[in-house]
């Protein structure tokens, strides 16, 4: 069967803007191939295998979720299942799709064996995910056609898809959709040799030379996170191609980084700002994430999803069942002294007292 390249299916009203302009932004850095995905290996060699399987037999694949922190490479695994089925991909979200009709022209525009990509598909109406359970186990749409007594209703059959759901948060899925899934993988972050890969081939996708210490400089900083080193190395290009002759060498990767207020670990002043505020509003925790997003003015999904898994894979934040506690090694990053804190702590409450 020939390869042929997946085509991406977008209406305004079903796709949301946000994801599909940053999609956009790292299209050329995005791999088509497994030979060319980095990282998550046992996912990768599982796939290839279930995704030729299904081939020999003529068959569609099985129906797929993915979850784990964002950037990790949902997206990209669904465009290359897409491109190694030789079939056509079509992205949405949970969020866009409001109204079971929404979900309906979908379906009933898709082709044999095509690839259905649901992006936060925890955020599914929950009407909507009743009409999407026929649709994944009998390949069948039902519709209600007229109300009241007169109502009726009548099944209308689908071509056989693979729908692949993506997920920060796969324990807000309800247990029907989650067990309709036949492959559920769970991403984890990278390791910065896997990282590095990522930014050496990002940078020939670019032109931009790239030396093996200044890769791993920005590989140390990029959180195990694919879609950050991405986003590091065109940031660490302009600087290279401003002030130096365009190549990225292990003094412009720190300088650029420093003065992006990035530090050696990859976190950002948004996430210092969340430990220093658990640390100095909160003397250490326990705090609840809904009082510390308060304190942060900002949302507390934003903090449960895009901060904090970084943050408790560093050990400097762990959850109990009383909230968030900002711990050792979290002081110690950031030259805080846990004794001179609790003797803040303490002169504050004296002071309280009085």
């Amino acid at each position: 069967m020939a390869t042929k390249e997946p085509t991406v299916h977008n209406k305004a009203n079903l796709i949301s803007a946000q994801p599909f302009e940053e999609d956009q932004a790292f299209e050329g850095l995005r791999p088509k191939t497994f030979a060319n995905f980095i990282g998550q290996a046992k996912i990768k060699e599982n796939l290839f295998i279930h995704i030729e399987a299904v081939k020999a037999r003529s068959e569609s694949l099985e129906h797929l979720l993915f979850y784990g922190p964002p950037g990790l490479g949902k997206t990209t695994l669904a465009n290359i299942i897409a491109n190694e089925m030789a079939v056509n991909l079509r992205i949405t979200s949970g969020p866009a799709i409001e109204r079971p009709g929404d979900l309906a022209a979908i379906l009933t525009n898709l082709k044999p064996n095509d690839v259905l990509f649901i992006d936060e598909i925890h955020r599914l109406n929950r009407i909507v995910e009743e009409v999407l359970y026929p649709a994944m186990e009998d390949f069948a749409l039902d519709i209600i056609i007229g109300k009241g007594p007169s109502a009726r209703s009548i099944r209308l059959d689908l071509p056989k898809f693979t729908l692949i759901g993506a997920t920060t948060r796969a324990g807000q899925l309800s247990s029907p959709l989650r067990d309709r899934f036949g492959i559920i993988s769970r991403l984890e972050f990278y390791e910065p040799a896997e990282i590095k890969q990522i930014i050496q081939r990002a940078a020939q996708v670019l032109n931009t030379e790239i030396d093996e210490p200044g890769a791993l400089e920005i590989a140390r900083r990029s959180r195990g996170t694919p879609r950050i080193a991405n986003r590091l190395v065109r940031r660490v290009r302009d600087f290279a191609e401003v002030e130096k002759d365009g190549k990225i060498t292990l003094a412009i990767a720190k300088q650029a980084l420093d003065r992006l207020e990035i530090d050696e670990l990859g976190l950002d002043n948004f996430d210092r700002k969340i430990l220093k505020t658990i640390i100095t509003n909160f003397s250490g925790g326990p705090v609840g994430v809904e009082s510390l997003a308060a304190s942060m003015q900002d949302e507390s999904i934003t903090i449960e999803d895009v901060y904090e898994p970084y943050l408790l894979q560093l050990g400097f934040l762990e959850r109990t069942s009383r909230g968030r506690v900002a711990t050792e090694s979290a002081y110690k990053h950031l030259g805080i002294a846990i004794k001179q804190q609790k003797d803040q702590t303490n002169q504050a409450e004296l002071f309280k007292t009085a």
